[in-house]
């Protein structure tokens, strides 16, 4: 197997180093030469994008390529990748490949006003780029059609984990405790996303899943629980219709959903942070919490 992840950040450098783990040869791209030193540190094989032309040296490395993962969020002008391959189409690129990978957003499913929703729900995105991400996953079901290559599509809730999570915003103080009458958030550990990646690698699985946790909450009880965890006090309540937030951050109140993730179980996978709780208290008992991202 010979994966190429384009976009290697906090998820994808979780899953490539996984895949890797596993046997499979693994490179991703970033933006800089600098950031490339990282990737390489985790035993995944740098290449710069720019997000918009293929240098020589990425263009040879596709030819190779068994397994896609796209992590770029897309942009006004839709999916880079698209874009890049759309025309000419994929294996006219990475003639060996034989699975895709995307990785979206729980924001298509918009506002459910609290309701349960799954793969099947109704798509009803509230925010500019929860609309790019639907146009997005169209648009690469559009692709992977027309090339009869198996896409899975990976629907993500909050993403958190070592190094990105509520114990480092208590640690630093900018924890804020932000109350929404019946608002509640699902989340998804890093490692998580890397598992459920993988696991629909090796069989080349297609479909549209969501890969998130098993208990929706508003999201003041997960502060409350880390603070308990760490013996501090949790920050004050405050009332997020008052509250100094930016737009982006406004906006994400603006969607309440209870996202299942029954679809992907039902295929045999097994979350192994099934909920906050246990997540949270093993981050802080393995000392994971603050290590860099």
């Amino acid at each position: 197997m010979r994966v190429m992840i384009f976009g290697a950040g906090y998820s994808g450098k979780a899953i490539g180093q996984l895949l890797r783990g596993q046997g499979a040869s693994v490179a991703g791209t970033t933006r800089s030469a600098e950031k490339g030193a990282a990737l390489e540190a985790a035993g995944i094989e740098p290449f710069v994008f720019d997000g918009s032309s293929l240098t020589p040296e990425l263009e040879a490395a596709l030819k190779d390529v068994t397994h896609l993962v796209q992590s770029i969020a897309p942009g006004a002008d839709g999916d880079p990748l698209v874009r890049l391959f759309g025309g000419q189409g994929l294996k006219s690129v990475m003639p060996k490949l034989e699975w895709v990978c995307y990785l979206s957003t729980v924001g298509v499913y918009g506002d459910h006003q609290g309701a349960w929703v799954d793969e099947t729900s109704e798509l009803k995105p509230v925010s500019v780029r929860s609309v790019e991400r639907v146009e997005a996953e169209e648009a690469w079901q559009t692709l992977a059609n027309r090339e009869a290559i198996p896409l899975a599509i990976l629907r993500l809730s909050g993403i958190y984990g070592p190094g990105r999570n509520t114990f480092m915003n208590l640690a630093n103080g900018t924890a804020r405790r932000l109350v929404k009458k019946d608002q509640v958030f699902n989340r998804i550990r890093v490692e998580d996303i890397a598992a459920a990646t993988a696991f629909l690698a090796g069989p080349r699985t297609g479909g549209v899943f969501n890969v998130t946790d098993d208990e929706p909450s508003p999201p003041q009880d997960v502060v409350i629980e880390a603070a308990r965890l760490m013996g501090m006090d949790a920050p004050p309540e405050q009332p997020f219709e008052t509250a100094d937030l930016t737009p982006m951050a406004r906006s994400f109140y603006g969607e309440n959903k209870r996202v299942s993730n029954a679809k992907i179980k039902a295929l045999g996978f097994n979350f192994r942070y099934q909920n906050y709780h246990m997540s949270l208290a093993e981050l802080l008992g393995s000392g994971r919490w603050n290590q860099k991202a």
